[in-house]
């Protein structure tokens, strides 16, 4: 279920991103300390026209459309630019950037738009760290901030610990087996329709709670627990053992 914080704040996020792009190269700022920012130029993101027409899709052409296979983006898949090749229009790279772009660049892609998406994720974290951290780590947790990990440790390495807790934490969904770590957990961001349960051996229930109030709250999962389910809570952050 997608955060209503995270959903809710995307506009003034993105505008903070936009903000930043400017202000975050500045060197006041750790993260970016001696780094220009290119412009990027890659392409618009393709979609329908607001002059296109629709047409309404009936019950039988529905049964008859063939499922799609996924595909997976050439981006993921084509040849990338050799790292002594990734220059940018104008500007420089820092030592930190190219490192970042590295086997990132596809080939006859502007490296400075790669770089940007990069950098939007490092200004999304810290803008969501100041405004509620565990909103921040549940976003990693979730994957709703996408590629996080790499993000951070290659342009913004000042937000490592919200990366590190994230691994330990749980997304809403079901989690069994050894993915189980005994400890303390709070939930992060909930709705007012958060509910959870913890199973042992055969299925046995060993507890379960809902929460309508929409405030955080702590749950343990025991050593004997087999699975955990959680729905409408967004994630829960460890507060104990993470091992």
């Amino acid at each position: 279920m997608r955060n209503p914080f995270l959903a809710g704040a995307a506009v003034i996020v993105t505008a903070a991103a936009l903000a930043a792009c400017g202000s975050s190269a500045d060197g006041n700022d750790p993260e970016a300390a001696g780094a220009q920012r290119p412009a990027a130029s890659g392409p618009a993101v393709p979609g329908p026209s607001a002059g296109t027409p629709t047409t309404p899709t009936t019950p039988a052409a529905e049964k008859a459309k063939e499922p799609e296979e996924p595909q997976e983006s050439p981006a993921d898949t084509g040849p990338k630019t050799p790292s002594d090749e990734i220059t940018p229009a104008t500007g420089t790279f820092t030592k930190k950037q190219k490192e970042y772009l590295e086997d990132r660049v596809p080939k006859g892609m502007d490296p400075a738009a790669v770089l940007q998406t990069g950098q939007e994720t490092c200004d999304k974290l810290r803008y969501l760290v100041k405004a509620d951290r565990d909103t921040a780590v549940g976003a990693i947790a979730t994957d709703e901030i996408p590629d996080a990990a790499d993000a951070v440790a290659g342009l913004c390495p000042r937000h490592q610990d919200l990366v590190d807790e994230a691994a330990y934490a749980y997304p809403d969904g079901t989690h069994t087996g050894k993915k189980l770590r005994p400890g303390v957990y709070r939930s992060a961001s909930p709705t007012k329709d958060c509910s959870w349960e913890i199973t042992g051996a055969g299925g046995k229930e060993l507890t379960s709670g809902r929460s309508d109030t929409g405030t955080s709250r702590k749950i343990t999962i025991p050593k004997s627990a087999r699975t955990f389910t959680s729905t409408g809570c967004y994630a829960w952050l460890p507060e104990g053992t993470k091992g």
